[in-house]
């Protein structure tokens, strides 16, 4: 059983986050705007908390964020209420996701065969490197004792 538990006092820091939240986007980056003007390093900590809680580059603010994150797919496998088109949907969504993962081991192919070859000519230069470096050390003569 899950339970939710509720915070009776947020700190100044939720409580201004929860109302630029309720206001937008817009909100947020009249916030930062302002924030450069008076005291830049608090525009800058707004524009990388900004970036770094996808607030910029999402359509809706926080409190709503995990219910739009799979409407797409929701949509998409939503009935039409036409059962032949229902089925060719399926049908298609079903060969384009294999598509999908065909291309996606391709490309991992792609990257293993691209790996192999650089890890192939580092080994040759390695070791055309020590082959020369013995050449140019020349014979090794040795003494022997009379």
């Amino acid at each position: 059983m899950t339970t939710a538990t509720t915070v009776t006092n947020p700190s100044w820091f939720a409580r201004v986050e929860g109302w630029l939240d309720d206001r937008g986007k817009g909100a947020w980056i009249v916030a930062m705007i302002l924030g450069f003007i008076f005291f830049w390093p608090v525009g800058l900590a707004l524009l990388a908390y900004m970036i770094w809680s996808k607030r910029m580059f999402n359509k809706t603010c926080g409190r709503n964020r995990g219910q739009h994150r799979h409407s797409s797919y929701r949509a998409a496998m939503k009935s039409s209420g036409n059962s032949a088109f229902d089925s060719y949907k399926a049908d298609m969504l079903r060969r384009l996701e294999d598509e999908q993962e065909a291309f996606e081991a391709f490309l991992q192919r792609l990257r293993e065969a691209k790996d192999k070859s650089e890890f192939d000519a580092f080994m040759d230069d390695r070791a055309h490197a020590a082959k020369t470096a013995k050449a140019d050390a020349g014979p090794v003569e040795t003494v022997e004792p009379a």
